[in-house]
């Protein structure tokens, strides 16, 4: 409805009947950007979009999208190199203060890669060989196919988080407390998040690829060029600053 101009507005309510209460509404993913634009049309309040509205019209009051996506130019467009993201760490890993720890993190197949045993098990063992004075942990994903999780659990790992077991997410911990995060190359935000938060290093793991890797390579050679990881070539790198999204977001004004 959004193309063609429909905004009904008897599909959303906001919490209280006070509009004054509010000063901005902020979409975050497909199923909010209409009602964010519904309701600001009602109230006549800012509506924000997190991520490029793909299939909506771009007459947001503002558009934060990544690089990658490859957004128009446009007025209400603010360009950032990653995915917008929050990492908040929940202590489910902890170790001592004079200890260090390395960490994986693994994702699988997707539309443009695949994920193989042959393909992640020499990363695997060079981590061990590399790094022997680490704690070394890993964690995988709901698309970790169950090879991956049997080759995991051959290795002598500090800790291992497999999701198909127990589905919960120590990333955020990992980032927190590694001097060195290595990740599979099929996540976006896996890759936003580890660039945006925390001190590690990152390497990423290149995967085969079923067709040319399109946005993930963009994402991949920006970050690469600036610094934030290292594609794992055989070598460890020290790709280790960080994106800091405020940088790029100064000006804005939604609110007052």
């Amino acid at each position: 409805m959004d193309r063609f101009g429909f905004y009904l507005s008897g599909l959303f309510s906001l919490s209280t009947s006070d509009a004054d209460q509010y000063c901005a509404l902020i979409a975050a993913g497909s199923e909010s950007y209409y009602a964010a634009k519904t309701l600001g049309r009602k109230y006549g309040i800012p509506a924000a979009a997190v991520m490029l509205p793909r299939g909506y019209r771009y007459d947001f009051d503002l558009i934060v999208a990544p690089a990658h996506d490859r957004p128009p130019a446009g007025e209400c467009i603010r360009t950032v190199p990653v995915n917008p993201c929050w990492v908040e760490p929940a202590g489910l890993v902890h170790i001592p203060p004079d200890e260090h720890l390395v960490s994986l993190i693994i994702g699988g197949s997707n539309q443009v890669y695949d994920l193989r045993v042959e393909s992640l098990r020499p990363v695997v063992e060079e981590v061990f060989l590399t790094f022997p004075g680490h704690r070394i942990m890993a964690a995988t994903s709901r698309r970790t196919p169950p090879e991956i999780d049997a080759m995991l659990r051959s290795y002598p790992f500090a800790r291992l988080f497999l999701y198909s077991e127990n589905p919960i997410n120590p990333i955020p911990d990992f980032l927190a407390l590694s001097d060195y995060v290595f990740l599979t190359a099929d996540s976006t935000s896996m890759i936003s998040e580890a660039v945006s938060f925390g001190a590690a290093k990152v390497e990423v793991i290149p995967l085969p690829s079923r067709r040319a890797p399109g946005k993930f390579a963009r994402l991949i050679d920006q970050l690469e060029a600036m610094d934030c990881l290292h594609v794992y070539d055989g070598t460890i790198g020290e790709a280790g600053k960080k994106v800091k999204l405020g940088d790029y977001l100064q000006g804005i004004r939604l609110c007052g």
